[in-house]
């Protein structure tokens, strides 16, 4: 199993699954909720300056997710998407206990071990990324 091709193999499913996830959350933020009613719900739940917060994660969703998914500039983006699921994390999901189901940070805590091992290991050769480096 440890061979490159398994490695970049599973580095472009996990980039893939983790994009598609975040398109899809950042597509329902500001077409199918509304940005209205995300910062409304931001605003709720104690995050600062919930309207620019909205426009931060909706957008860094919708780009870092496609970023991830074609491979470019995974390190950073996976870096950065990390750093807000982390706050994702502290800022609406720590006091719900550990289950998603209960509001908890069982799902944004997995996003942010699945976005390090992007950070640790890199995009892989079937990336934007990888044909750059070659």
């Amino acid at each position: 199993m440890d061979k490159p091709v398994v490695r970049d193999g599973a580095l472009l499913f996990l980039r893939l699954v983790l994009g598609i996830i975040f398109i899809a959350h950042g597509w329902d933020r500001m077409f199918v909720i509304g940005v209205v009613e995300n910062t409304g719900r931001f605003s709720a739940v104690g995050v600062p300056q919930p309207e620019l917060s909205t426009w931060i994660v909706s957008l860094s969703e919708l780009i870092g997710g496609s970023l991830l998914v074609v491979g470019f500039l995974c390190t950073f983006v996976a870096g950065a998407m990390a750093l807000l699921m982390a706050a994702a994390t502290y800022f609406v999901h720590l006091n719900h206990g550990l289950f998603v189901d209960q509001g908890g940070f069982e799902y944004t805590l997995l996003l942010v071990a699945a976005l390090f091992i992007i950070v640790v290991f890199g995009s892989g050769r079937a990336s934007i990324d990888g044909v750059l480096n070659r």
